[in-house]
């Protein structure tokens, strides 16, 4: 009876998680609408004694809307950092981040393929224990879990690579 009730507790939990991803695409996608918007709007003037200060002007406009650009980027968890695959996105990412800094579950940068791909198996056969990761790998094929395990495996290095831009 208990094990039903955490079932249902997670899969509700692993409901919500994905209910709350979808919105932060939405939410994505008003942002690069806003930053296309913005950059055009973008105008030459030609550089005279006020037209320097209107330049400063609309200069510490953009930097505040920089700011507030980049602070909703931060405020949707680095949604835009790198692109991730569709299997990570709909089984991985509700619980674990969009590019794998944790969430509900456990932080995955950082971690080998191999470790991964062990972690996976062992929630698939039950030999570790977790409900939602066991609903969720059951009935995933052994490839891809190699993909997944792949594709962690290297968010460390995506994420270092989007961030020195």
């Amino acid at each position: 009876m208990i094990r039903h009730i955490i079932a249902l507790i997670s899969g509700a939990l692993t409901v919500a998680a994905i209910v709350y991803m979808a919105k932060l695409d939405i939410e994505l996608e008003k942002l690069k609408k806003i930053e296309e918007i913005i950059e055009k709007s973008k105008l030459e003037v030609p550089i005279t004694k006020t037209a320097q200060s209107v330049q400063q002007q609309q200069k510490e406009e953009e930097s505040e809307e920089e700011k507030q650009l980049k602070m909703l980027k931060e405020k949707a968890g680095n949604i835009s950092a790198f692109e991730v695959s569709p299997l990570y996105r709909r089984n991985c990412a509700s619980c674990h981040g969009v590019n794998g800094n944790g969430a509900v579950g456990p932080k995955l940068i950082g971690k080998s393929k191999d470790e991964i791909l062990q972690a996976l198996k062992d929630f698939k056969s039950g030999k570790r224990k977790n409900y939602v990761m066991y609903g969720l790998l059951s009935n995933m094929k052994e490839e891809d879990l190699i993909s997944l395990a792949e594709e962690i495996s290297q968010f460390d290095e995506k994420l270092q690579k989007a961030t020195n831009k």
